[in-house]
């Protein structure tokens, strides 16, 4: 995507698009266009000491000045109590986020570019500038100052005595190691480095000013690198955990490069949304020990079962990625306990949280679609299946938080001040979405995964188990079907039978009564559940929580923690419901050219929103009211893959 000039000179217009490039360990660099951070999780080379959990910022920032015939021109741009400044934007001729961010500067006739990359699978961030412009032109100087602190990447950094101002400097190659028990930063170049400690005080980050947080750090900057600069001639940096000896830097941009193409042109379709959706996608598939998981969302979210596995079809088997895939689905299935699917990894620690009614059967329905995918009976039958029937065992004898098969065959699940489902906001001990008792789209999925136990037992020559899967799944689908209708509204009960009897209000989770299942609803009923959901919950860039009538509804998810949270389920936008309503509206309506097409135009606000926010990516959440301010995580797994899974399983002809 390219940003024009008037974009990037316009400081208002280039701090709100953010760019972001990940390393496939959980560790990126991130920023924005204008240059400035204006999130703590904006920096250079923030790595995950043990992946893709335990993040740390090793390297904030770098200011940069182009010293030419006797003037400094700045090229960086920082936020400051009351100031800007530097002010590089204003020299920013275009901004391109495709291969990597990439800036062009305008420097008195001269033209200079910078480009950063990170390279998968290692904790390297590559920076590089060249000059361009007529030959003869003398020499210039750059001049970079490298902006660390060395902190856990959720909080904020001051100046402080406790931190060590010694480099190591052997040549080319330079190092720092801030604080005792954190990784220590190497830096090769081509340049001079000058070791001059000095502190940059109070840098602003207003999106966390927005959120309520702590908005201001210091950062400690140990030199500054003087590199001389032809028309032609490149100069170097390299941020890393590693120490490099003397790096053929050409060569690793090249293969880069070649690598980017090809994963691209091996997407490529007539819809340029498949192929930027799926150009996203790669961010979010992790290294998890030796095999593989899924980050839920960028900056902040490590890898959660439900995520991971909502996520699963749309990022790696509508694209083949199937190798990757069935390395989520192990490395996941080891970690089963009492017949759950852990809900997340803690940022720190070993030990995983359990505390969800969904997971498990996210994780049961993506082996059904894997499998469907990729033909791999051996490894299914050998370790998933296994899995699955211990995660239905779990359901009906009943396991942790009340999750069990009530006697109706429904799924019923949770206890005083516990959230289960994907609407799990808690303050303090309020639940801000109760949903306790027998949620819908619980129900869909439960009589989803007895569906696949069935045909997989079938396969691998288990009838009788087969029978009880079908009859169970008869039965939920008898007592759904009796249950869940609320007549007064024309929908689908968001919860029944909870603490306070049936809830009525009008969510999106009855979709997925519609997407998973073909027999949940009467025909009439589904068209009437997909026409109020249209008509009440569907906007330009996902599903809205809940309906706007409702006295409950937040039209603005901003402020404080407190404001945010309880906004989080009432009235907020998720771009990942769209997929499945895709889903549901081609089931209903059929598979011709016009519902496609009709279908298509629902993903036309989300295409759009790709040119802005976190480019190329799809943000978490969006304002319930117009006109839908982009909110949350810059970039969230499942509202990458579930537009794209729609697209490539209900759209493509």
């Amino acid at each position: 995507m390219l940003i024009g000039k008037d974009d990037c000179r316009n400081l208002r217009q280039a701090l709100e698009l953010e760019w972001l490039e990940t390393n496939g360990r959980g560790g990126f660099a991130s920023g924005t266009v204008a240059g400035a951070n204006t999130r703590r999780y904006h920096g250079l080379l923030l790595i995950a000491r043990t992946p893709p959990v335990d993040r740390y910022v090793l390297v904030n920032h770098v200011d940069e000045w182009l010293d030419l015939e006797g003037r400094s021109l700045p090229l960086s741009t920082n936020l400051y109590e009351g100031a800007v400044y530097p002010e590089g934007y204003r020299q920013c001729l275009e901004f391109a986020s495709e291969p990597w961010p990439t800036w062009r500067y305008d420097v008195d006739g001269l033209c200079l570019e910078r480009e950063i990359l990170c390279l998968p699978g290692r904790d390297v961030v590559i920076v590089r500038w060249r000059l361009s412009g007529a030959a003869g032109r003398p020499a210039v100087v750059l001049r970079v100052r490298p902006m660390l602190s060395g902190r856990a990447f959720h909080s904020t950094h001051r100046e402080n005595k406790a931190l060590s101002p010694l480099a190591v400097v052997e040549g080319a190659h330079v190092s720092w190691e801030p604080y005792p028990g954190v990784p220590r930063t190497h830096a090769w170049h081509n340049g001079r480095y000058d070791h001059a400690p000095d502190w940059y005080r109070r840098v602003q980050f207003p999106i966390e000013l927005e959120r309520g947080l702590e908005h201001e750090e210091d950062w400690w900057s140990p030199g500054e690198l003087r590199y001389s600069l032809a028309v032609g001639e490149t100069a170097d940096l390299v941020l890393s955990t590693e120490a490099w000896s003397d790096p053929d830097l050409d060569s690793l941009v090249v293969q880069e490069r070649r690598r980017r193409e090809e994963a691209k042109q091996a997407t490529s379709s007539e819809d340029r949304l498949v192929e930027r959706l799926s150009t996203a996608a790669d961010a979010f598939l992790v290294r998890r020990g030796t095999g593989r998981s899924v980050v839920a969302g960028f900056p902040w979210f490590a890898d959660w079962g439900r995520d991971t596995f909502l996520s699963l079809p749309g990022l790696c088997l509508v694209t083949g990625r199937y190798e990757e895939a069935w390395q989520v689905i192990e490395g996941f299935a080891a970690h089963a306990a009492d017949g759950l699917i852990p809900n997340r990894f803690p940022d720190v620690g070993d030990t995983p949280e359990y505390n969800t009614i969904d997971a498990s059967l996210w994780f049961a329905h993506a082996v059904g679609r894997y499998l469907h995918y990729s033909k791999d009976d051996q490894r299914v039958k050998q370790v998933a299946w296994p899995a699955i029937k211990v995660i239905i065992a779990g359901y009906r004898q009943g396991t942790r938080f009340g999750i069990r098969v009530d006697e109706d065959g429904l799924v019923t699940g949770g206890t005083e001040g516990c959230q289960l489902t994907w609407m799990d906001v808690k303050i303090d001990d309020w639940v801000v979405t109760p949903r306790q008792g027998k949620a819908v789209e619980i129900q869909a999925l439960w009589v989803r995964v007895l569906a696949v136990a069935a045909e997989l037992a079938e396969r691998y020559a288990e009838p009788d188990y087969a029978t009880r899967c079908r009859h169970d799944r008869a039965r939920a689908v008898e007592s759904f079907r009796r249950r869940f209708w609320y007549p007064t509204g024309g929908y689908l009960f968001d919860v029944v039978d909870g603490p306070t009897g049936d809830d009525a209000s009008l969510r999106p989770n009855q979709i997925y009564a519609l997407a998973l299942a073909d027999d949940l609803v009467t025909a009439e009923q589904a068209q009437r559940v997909l026409h109020i959901v249209d008509e009440r919950l569907r906007t330009p860039v996902g599903l809205r929580t809940l309906a706007p009538e409702d006295m409950r509804f937040c039209g603005q998810y901003a402020g404080g923690v407190l404001e945010r949270d309880r906004a989080y389920h009432q009235g907020t936008v998720w771009p990942f419901l769209i997929g499945p309503f895709i889903t549901a509206w081609i089931k209903v309506h059929g598979t011709q050219d016009s519902v496609r097409q009709q279908a298509r135009s629902f993903l036309q606000g989300l295409e759009e929103h790709l040119g802005h926010a976190c480019l190329g990516q799809v943000s978490e959440i969006f304002d319930g009211q117009a006109p839908h301010r982009p909110r949350g995580c810059m970039a969230q797994a499942w509202s990458v893959a579930e537009p794209l899974r729609a697209l490539l399983e209900d759209l493509r002809a």
